[in-house]
């Protein structure tokens, strides 16, 4: 019997999901329901009716004197007294959200719900490996090292990949909204109900990661899990087991390695389960979300995809081909398990498990470049984001004021989305916590991320593909370098020889 490659198998079931959740969302996405006081209504309501449909919610009381009131969700219109989601209605009326999510959820919501605690499942397996197997590969490639001269060289490079590759990424992104405009493109929004909250200037995030270098309990990191204190104590642990070396130094590096092999095989076991996973999860997001949400956003969707498409099919390719001296097509089809479960997924941490495995075994690259690349990608390297967050706050400048920001002002934006990327988590919608930071950078209200939550879990899929993209990019060119100065090195050795 014909076994299909594991990414035409991902493949497939991320196109039957978006069938299947398409088709949920275009026949079983309207449900009307009334109720009585039975159901637990507001005293003094006589009736609610719910109306649920793909593009919105209302939830419509009806007093005993027959006075009408509306509570109306729609993530797309910004009309007054309109919210934009239902966590959002929950704290002016949590009543009409419990009437809502008692009985006024539609089939196609449902089942999609359904499908993504199912999809969650997957999720679960692969958190479930993630620390284990960053702490076991994380040990294995630095003592491979050899030398904190070794890491310390290895590390210089990874930092000035993923800021280059962040800051093309942003020019990219400039580019591409000054190019479209999408904010120009339709009405002035003047208003939008997202409540306000309070954010954190620039310095404090990352000031945050800072301290999170720096655990003050290493084994709390390891249960919240905090990626960035892990992998901070875990470089250490490795260099000083460097450094007493002995036979201090081989127990651990055998005890890592042993580890590591365990850590791979169960991967690799959960990772034949991602054609299910990939498929509960794409089902999810199309059978609750539908296509009907782009339509007032379009120009804005075609902004950020032809930026994303950009900077993963041009930019990243060519370096690719000239430095990491590798066949694009033939990279990223040794990378797609990686990168399909991403998009599925929208996040980089819970992928990447099969990132650094699809590198490993699929790619040919060296367990102690990916496991020091790779956790190290994953949790400071968002070229995705920082694109994002560029496009998505000159987008909302344009619909506030009505013109582009200044070149002065959009250099601001482009200084503090890097920045800002860089503290950005590898979970859904991370980006948009970080937004508020940039818009508060170029005196934007943070209300007006509002604006954008319609289409954010769809661009959110997107762009954490492209984050795993550059991580498994920056991989091969790192892998590179440090064959090129190991052949460098023997040379020279040989001729000191000879």
């Amino acid at each position: 019997m014909l076994r299909l490659a594991l990414h035409w198998q991902i493949l497939i079931g991320m196109l039957v999901g978006s069938i299947i959740g398409i088709s949920l969302n275009a026949t079983c996405s309207s449900k009307t329901v009334q109720l009585t006081a039975e159901d637990g209504l507001p005293t003094g309501v006589s009736t609610a009716e719910v109306i649920d449909s793909s593009s919105s919610t209302i939830i419509r009381y009806t007093d005993k004197d027959g006075t009408t009131t509306e509570r109306t969700v729609d993530p797309v219109s910004q009309a007054e007294g309109v919210f934009a989601s239902i966590d959002t209605l929950e704290t002016a009326d949590p009543v009409a959200v419990r009437i809502y999510l008692t009985h006024g959820k539609s089939t196609a919501k449902r089942i999609g719900d359904w499908f993504a605690r199912l999809g969650g499942l997957f999720l679960r397996m692969l958190q479930m490996v993630a620390v284990p197997l960053i702490v076991t590969s994380l040990t294995t490639g630095v003592i491979g090292l050899g030398s904190s001269e070794g890491i310390g060289r290895m590390f210089r490079r990874t930092v000035l990949y993923y800021l280059a590759t962040s800051m093309l990424a942003i020019g990219t992104g400039l580019l591409a909204v000054n190019l479209v405009r999408p904010g120009l493109r339709v009405g002035q929004v003047e208003n939008v109900n997202v409540p306000s909250t309070e954010s954190e200037s620039l310095v404090d995030v990352l000031f945050h990661q800072l301290e999170a270098m720096i655990p003050a309990n290493p084994l709390g990191a390891f249960v919240s899990p905090n990626y960035l204190s892990i992998i901070a104590f875990t470089i250490a642990f490795a260099l000083f087991s460097i450094s007493v070396g002995g036979r201090t130094k081989e127990f651990v590096g055998d005890l890592a390695t042993a580890g590591f092999e365990v850590m791979m095989a169960m991967t690799m076991a959960i990772i034949r389960l991602a054609p299910i996973g990939v498929f509960f999860l794409i089902a999810a997001v199309t059978a609750t979300q539908g296509v009907g949400v782009f339509g007032s956003l379009a120009w804005y969707v075609v902004a950020v995809s032809l930026a994303l498409g950009c900077h993963a099919c041009v930019t990243l390719p060519l370096i690719l081909r000239f430095v990491a001296k590798r066949s694009p097509l033939e990279f990223a089809k040794q990378m797609s398990p990686a990168l399909l479960t991403a998009f599925s997924s929208a996040s980089s941490n819970g992928t990447l498990p099969l990132t650094m495995s699809s590198v490993e075994e699929r790619a040919g690259i060296s367990n102690r470049t990916g496991s020091f690349v790779l956790p190290l990608g994953a949790t400071i390297n968002m070229d995705g984001t920082a694109l994002y967050e560029a496009v998505a706050v000159l987008f909302i400048a344009q619909l506030h004021f009505g013109f582009n920001l200044p070149f002065s002002q959009q250099i601001i934006v482009a200084l503090t989305a890097l920045l800002a990327s860089v503290g950005a988590a590898g979970i859904p919608h991370a980006g948009l916590v970080m937004m508020s930071i940039i818009l508060h950078a170029v005196g934007l209200p943070i209300e007006m991320q509002g604006v954008i939550l319609a289409v954010d879990r769809v661009l959110d899929m997107a762009r954490t593909a492209v984050n795993v993209w550059s991580d498994s990019c920056g991989c091969a060119v790192i892998e590179t370098l440090e064959a090129r100065d190991a052949i460098n090195a023997s040379y020279r050795e040989q001729q000191l020889n000879s």
